[in-house]
């Protein structure tokens, strides 16, 4: 069994998508961020880094999305979800990193600027230029990461339910997808599937 610690709204919709997706045996534990439950003991225990997602797995608890996903992915072997070369692997390993260390921070700005400045006016400051790393990030995406129809090319794996949340931000940031189209049509494919929409199902704020 595994526990996915998540709150609504956040990244953690990544790993739960990918949880479908292999048919893992799993629970949730839901950990609202809005009313400071990653602070308190309980989940600090669990992570003391105080963030979602985390993933309790028999052999202990799990942090960072990248490592999360691909933990759920090595661990179900039959789903798939893996690159078969060690070059691939590493290409994959690569794309997950750029989501979380670059898109994802990117992102982060325009809401919790709190992380990098304890000056409001340098918070608000920071929120402008969302829009524009964003859509810097895209369009790398676009065209030198996003192979098509998957992100890395015919078949699906688990960094599709990463780059999942891309467009998600996008829109939250008034950042329109039209000028991406293959990322566009990845997102579409994404939200057919029966895995997506079950997470979605529970993220929904």
């Amino acid at each position: 069994m595994l526990t996915l610690y998540y709150s609504k709204g956040t990244s953690a919709l990544a790993p739960h998508i990918l949880l479908e997706e292999v048919g893992a045996d799993y629970a949730l534990k839901e950990v609202p961020i809005d009313t400071g439950a990653q602070a308190q003991p309980a989940f600090q225990q669990v992570n003391p880094k105080g963030r979602v997602p985390a993933l309790k797995a028999p052999e202990g608890v799990i942090t960072e999305n990248p490592a999360i996903l691909g933990y759920i992915a090595a661990v179900h072997r039959d789903a798939q979800m893996l690159p078969e070369t060690p070059f691939d692997r590493a290409r994959a390993e690569a794309f997950n990193a750029y989501l979380c260390a670059t898109v994802h921070v990117a992102f982060a700005h325009m809401a919790r600027g709190a992380r990098w400045t304890d000056d409001t006016d340098a918070q608000a400051a920071l929120k402008p230029k969302v829009a524009d790393n964003l859509a810097e990030c895209a369009e790398v995406i676009e065209k030198h990461l996003l192979k098509g129809p998957w992100a890395m090319g015919d078949r699906y794996t688990y960094c599709d339910p990463y780059l999942f949340l891309l467009p998600r931000w996008m829109a939250k940031a008034g950042v329109e997808i039209a000028p991406y189209p293959r990322l566009a049509a990845h997102h579409a494919a994404m939200q057919a599937r029966p895995a997506t929409l079950a997470a979605l199902a529970v993220h929904q704020v």
